[in-house]
């Protein structure tokens, strides 16, 4: 299991530049999967940061919420595909919201989180039902 930041995405220069020498910590701007940009698509902005037992990304758009797609190509670039990283839901006391088009991703260094059974999420060997 590996956190990793693709250093060749990392913003350099300008309020939330940084270097390779901060390690996981930084902003980045990824390329859509094509890594081509359409007319009117944006790359995804990334923020990332390990620390206190927590490793976290927020991706955010400037007009909508990243899709599912979206969130599976960032999480495929800052973790291994053995790594479960999860999209909390706090209660609404806790509920903090500073960017409304941007969705987050955390691991807790060292625990393994339990999932669900398969089934109960829908059946494999149906594939992707339209």
């Amino acid at each position: 299991m590996s956190f990793h930041v693709p250093n060749e995405y990392r913003v350099r220069s300008g309020l939330m530049g940084s270097t390779d020498a901060v390690g996981n910590a930084g902003a980045f701007m990824i390329p859509p999967r094509s890594r081509i940009l359409r007319a009117g698509e944006m790359p995804l902005a990334v923020v990332a940061s390990d620390g206190e037992g927590w490793e976290h990304v927020s991706v955010s758009l400037p007009n909508r919420c990243p899709t599912w797609d979206e969130m599976c190509h960032i999480k495929a670039l800052f973790w291994d595909d053995d790594d479960c990283v999860v999209q909390f839901h706090p209660p609404r006391a806790a509920h903090v919201n500073n960017h409304p088009y941007c969705l987050h991703m955390w691991r807790q260094v060292g625990q393994e989180y339990e999932t669900p059974p398969m089934w109960m999420v829908g059946y494999k060997s149906l594939g992707v039902i339209a």
